[in-house]
């Protein structure tokens, strides 16, 4: 294979790369060595400087200082051209990719030079030759829309190799991928690895793809390089301590079994919901959660967790079905979610759990502003009692806000999530309803949102918690449910979890 990629690998090194935004230092001094035909880990939580320093390799930023060596001879990268030039190419966490083009036609775009007319039967003989050399197979007529995951992120591997990259940068590569899906992807990115074919610097949050494929991690905080080390010299423990440094994490709670004889606190039988293109529908047959436990449900992007989601938050009409709460009908309006102490927590809080115009301690009181102490209704509303309940629960829950009366947009996600933690963890909780809390936060930020959900359990209330994060649903749940193609498709209690199972099922092999 390695005769069809123009380049053998190269290695790529900086030195004392330093970004200064106006005051703002994004990077600081910063030398990383990536070797030719390395596997090399870029860690480090969001903010810390990682896209920053990839963006200067790529010709996107021009660094305030410091220089890029390709294959040991120094070079100026002024643009992403000279970069692609060089062989250094960049797979992202969100594919670029043409959906209405099929393969062929997305690799044939892409290079620098495409004739007027292109001359396709000359063409997918060259591209079927290419791809014999490639180790993964693909159909190449297929419009990329009907392609699953897995599949258009080897395209967008592929088509760097195409384009005779022999450095790729991979981002965040398998956010969106099954665990089978992420295993055989950097499988077999590592294999060309090992063959000398490419070097890889790969951006990941997740520690197990880490320890499981890379050689080497260098890792980033506040800008700043903390080392570089051989990944098979640490734990994940130290790995965490890179990253973080000496603050404490929020420890999980020690976690109590959930006792069998339990109330079952929400109910949810024969469920029917349109979804959201209109032709499909959601089904849930029967989904029990009890006192005291957290029940999981998995699965892809895009197979009707968002629906059901509404349903239970009262933003989408079922056609069929019950959804009960102790054992009564429920509606989802205020009242009731009040009366019986559900809190919910939507994916994209700023989106569907505040009001971002409004400030942080209007947000954060939405449930309590209109009632007193005793639950009874006020005849009016104080802005002082709003403003001195807001200021305990921000001290408390650590949001780091300008002041209580910035808009709540101002805030970061990170921040943003407590903040609608505050609001739905503070009083009596039985029932707390949760869809992917920790995405796009940063490592401490997801240890502390975990620690909290942990603790609602811990303290007897029932936790759904939907997730496309599957290692945050085998840390959490005490029992995990599929949802594949709209139906809960697969049940397994956690400690006797199979992940690959689990995968399998979520890809919808069942």
């Amino acid at each position: 294979m390695s005769q069809t990629i123009r380049n053998k690998a190269v290695g790529v090194e900086t030195i004392g790369m330093t970004m200064r935004f106006g005051a703002f230092m994004a990077l600081d001094d910063v030398s990383i060595k990536v070797p030719a035909g390395s596997f090399h880990a870029l860690l480090g939580e969001n903010g810390a400087g990682k896209s920053t320093l990839v963006k200067c390799m790529m010709g996107f930023y021009h660094p305030t200082s410091g220089d890029i060596l390709v294959a040991g001879r120094e070079v100026d990268i002024a643009s992403p051209r000279d970069a692609s030039a060089l062989g250094l190419g960049m797979v992202y966490q969100h594919f670029t990719l043409v959906p209405s083009l099929t393969g062929a036609e997305n690799l044939v775009i892409s290079r620098e030079k495409v004739p007027d007319i292109i001359d396709w039967r000359k063409e997918r003989a060259e591209l079927a030759a290419f791809m014999q050399r490639m180790p993964f197979k693909l159909p190449l007529d297929v419009k990329v829309a009907e392609l699953a995951a897995g599949e258009k992120q080897k395209l967008e591997i592929i088509k760097q190799l195409y384009l005779g990259r022999s450095f790729l940068v991979l981002d965040e590569p398998t956010s969106v991928l099954t665990p089978g899906e992420a295993q055989e992807v950097l499988g077999l990115v590592r294999d060309m690895t090992r063959a000398g074919d490419i070097t890889v610097l790969m951006i990941s949050h997740k520690f197990h793809e880490v320890t499981a494929f890379a050689d080497d991690i260098t890792v980033l905080r506040k800008g700043k390089l903390t080392g570089t080390r051989k990944v098979s010299d640490l734990s994940q423990k130290q790995m965490a301590a890179m990253m973080i440094g000496d603050q404490p994490i929020a420890a999980l709670d020690s976690r109590a079994e959930p006792k069998p004889d339990a109330e079952i606190v929400l109910k949810v039988k024969s469920l029917k919901a349109p979804d959201r293109t209109g032709l499909k529908s959601i089904r849930i047959e029967d989904l029990g959660v009890r006192s005291g436990e957290i029940v999981g449900i998995a699965g892809i992007s895009g197979n009707g967790q968002k629906e059901f989601m509404e349903v239970l938050a009262g933003q989408r009409a079922r056609h069929g079905g019950e959804v009960l709460i102790k054992g009564a009908p429920y509606a989802s309006t205020r009242g009731e979610a009040r009366a019986l102490n559900v809190r919910l927590i939507p994916e994209e809080p700023l989106k569907n759990a505040c009001a971002p115009k409004m400030t942080v301690a209007e947000n954060i009181a939405f449930r309590t502003f209109d009632i007193d102490g005793n639950g009874k209704p006020v005849s009016w509303i104080s802005a002082g009692a709003i403003k001195a309940f807001s200021a305990r629960l921000v001290e408390q829950f650590k949001v780091k806000t300008a002041s209580l009366s910035s808009p709540i947009s101002s805030l970061s996600g990170g921040n943003v999530q407590r903040a609608v933690l505050a609001r739905e963890l503070t009083g009596e909780v039985d029932l707390l309803i949760v869809s992917n809390p920790c995405f796009g936060l940063d490592f401490s930020a997801v240890a502390e949102i975990r620690a909290r959900i942990m603790r609602a359990r811990n303290t007897g209330a029932a936790v759904l918690l939907i997730s496309e994060d599957l290692d945050e649903l085998l840390e959490l749940s005490d029992r995990i449910f599929v949802m594949s193609d709209g139906a809960l498709v697969y049940e397994t209690p956690v400690a006797q979890a199979i992940v690959q199972t689990i995968g399998e099922h979520m890809a919808g092999h069942h």
